[in-house]
């Protein structure tokens, strides 16, 4: 703060003596205004590093905003960090298809994309979220890694109602059953699957290609960026080789997202960083 106005936010979590930002959101970091410089950053993340260590937390982890989220060029945290000597701790691999320039869909996907023509696929977007999320998403992933969603289907449903434009969900049926959805966070520059899922056998009804293709060329094409997200697995340090290949098969290319660890007595760094 200064004085008493509010010049920029941290959204965290505590465990134990570590603090975190976040492990309840894609992303982490400050939240701060566009016209705030540099060093009013540093400043700022000193104060932030002081006031942890004052009040005996020992480290801080923050997972970056990709770059493609960013409203303009915005990476004062990223210097911060490396002025605080934060460690790289974790790096995760975005596929990203840049909508605003040519991009090759490669000759299989292009094959699977008829497949789900020929089967009479049909994409629909939806309010309810409960058919995919009762039929699809949850036996999938307990099936597959004995795992839940990360929010319930009224949470989803809650968050959508609040957010109406920001979180999308569509569903792709054969002959009026379900076979495959898929469920998007939206922001003004890129648009995202949160949860997607098909039926067993997706890969010969072309459902998952299908779908993709109608939201990369149909709904989101004016979008600058289509994130597919990560294909890693053990913090980062393992890729799903068949995963990558298929969003890269789309026309993506990888971008990377960092999490940095910083112990808070770092904070003393940034006393002689401004000249």
């Amino acid at each position: 703060m200064d004085g008493e106005k509010w010049i920029a936010v941290l959204p965290a979590n505590i465990v134990d003596n570590e603090v975190f930002s976040h492990q309840g959101l894609t992303y982490g970091g400050l939240v701060y205004n566009e016209k705030i410089k540099l060093t009013s950053i540093i400043e700022i993340f000193k104060s932030v590093l002081l006031f942890l260590n004052d009040n005996h937390i020992e480290k801080l982890q923050i997972k970056l905003i990709p770059s493609i989220y960013h409203q303009k060029p915005a990476e004062e945290l990223n210097y911060a960090l490396f002025l605080a000597e934060a460690q790289l701790i974790r790096r995760d691999s975005l596929a990203v298809l840049d909508l605003s320039k040519p991009y090759t869909i490669s000759k299989t996907r292009k094959e699977c994309i008829r497949r789900g023509i020929k089967n009479n696929l049909v994409v629909k977007e939806e309010l309810n979220f409960k058919l995919f999320w009762k039929e699809v998403l949850e036996p999938n992933l307990n099936k597959k890694y004995q795992a839940k969603p990360v929010h319930t289907v009224d949470e989803i449903e809650m968050l959508q109602r609040k957010f109406p434009n920001n979180i999308r969900h569509f569903n792709v049926y054969q002959d009026d059953k379900i076979v495959a959805g898929t469920t998007i966070f939206v922001s003004e520059n890129v648009a995202h699957p949160q949860y997607v899922s098909g039926v067993g056998n997706k890969n010969e009804l072309g459902s998952l290609d299908f779908l993709y293709h109608h939201l990369i060329t149909s709904v989101f094409n004016e979008k600058h960026f289509f994130d597919f997200g990560i294909s890693n697995e053990e913090q980062g340090k393992k890729l799903n080789k068949g995963l990558v290949f298929w969003k890269e098969s789309f026309g993506a290319s990888i971008i990377v997202h960092d999490f940095y660890e910083v112990q808070t007595a770092n904070y003393g760094l940034l006393d002689t960083v401004l000249t």
